[in-house]
């Protein structure tokens, strides 16, 4: 069985988006079970965290879509959490190299099939917006998950992500799975609550439980190159992505220690067509 995947997908910069994908991440890694993060933005923010990465465009995920590599090649290890595919501000120029045609929007969920026998989590780590690549997680995962920061802008910016998946739909043949995740909530704040209760009222059950609390340790720890749990591990930003994990999985939207043990809703069919 395949691998499940996940996209951290918001068009709006700010959220915790970076944030959220190397702490589930990292949280899959706690659990004991493997993890693969995928750096899908140009910004390469994920990348940088790392602190090792290679720098060169050939060891980056841009060869995947220049010269056709595969993805286990581009693999480096990261400690505490599992590998990473690093991104190059490269991968800005896909969309106008490529174009928009079923092959280079179906390229990633290509590479991806190939590494067999791969039961490892993928997190994608999506860019701000949407475009060929954005799409290129879409299509590749069964799960999307988008955080969305406390605030009225980013509430407004989740109905439009709404309207957008529901418009990919008759593209996709299939309602990709999401959940809605409410970041930087602080529990000060009366607009906090009111947020989540707007979140509830249009989403519904999509919308997690967890909330990611503002927290001086999640801001600080990318800056040191860590991840909540190694950086701060009794924080209360290490509880709460805790909380998330089991959440998602207590729901089947995140896999156990077997990626068997769950179900999977029937992938989204590619698209059908000719060349790039």
């Amino acid at each position: 069985m395949a691998a499940v995947r996940v996209a951290v997908f918001n068009q709006k910069g700010g959220v915790g988006k970076t944030t959220t994908a190397l702490n589930l991440a990292a949280a899959l890694s706690q659990s004991g079970r493997p993890s693969l993060l995928i750096d899908l933005d140009p910004q390469a923010h994920l990348t940088m965290i790392h602190g090792s990465a290679p720098t060169e465009v050939r060891t980056s995920l841009f060869a995947h879509y220049q010269n056709d590599r595969p993805l286990v090649e581009l693999e480096i290890d990261w400690p505490n959490v599992g590998q990473l595919i690093p991104a190059h501000a490269e991968l800005i120029k896909v969309d106008s190299l490529f174009g928009k045609g079923p092959n280079i929007l179906n390229k990633l969920n290509t590479g991806l099939s190939k590494q067999q026998n791969d039961a490892r989590t993928v997190v994608i780590d999506c860019c701000p917006y949407l475009g060929v690549l954005s799409l290129n997680a879409v299509f590749a995962t069964q799960r999307l998950l988008v955080p969305v920061s406390s605030d009225f802008m980013s509430f407004r910016g989740a109905i439009q992500i709404e309207r957008t998946l529901k418009a990919l739909e008759p593209v996709l043949k299939c309602r990709p799975e999401r959940r809605y995740l409410l970041t930087r909530f602080d529990r000060r704040r009366k607009m906090s609550f009111e947020i989540e209760a707007k979140m509830q009222e249009h989403f519904g059950s999509d919308v997690c439980r967890t909330t990611i609390s503002e927290n001086v340790s999640l801001a600080e720890a990318p800056s040191m190159g860590r991840d909540i749990f190694t950086y701060a591990p009794e924080s209360r930003g290490a509880q709460d992505y805790r909380m998330l994990l089991d959440e998602l999985t207590d729901s089947g939207f995140m896999p156990r220690i077997s990626v068997e043990q769950i179900p999977h809703p029937p992938p989204c069919l590619p698209l059908e067509g000719g060349g790039d």
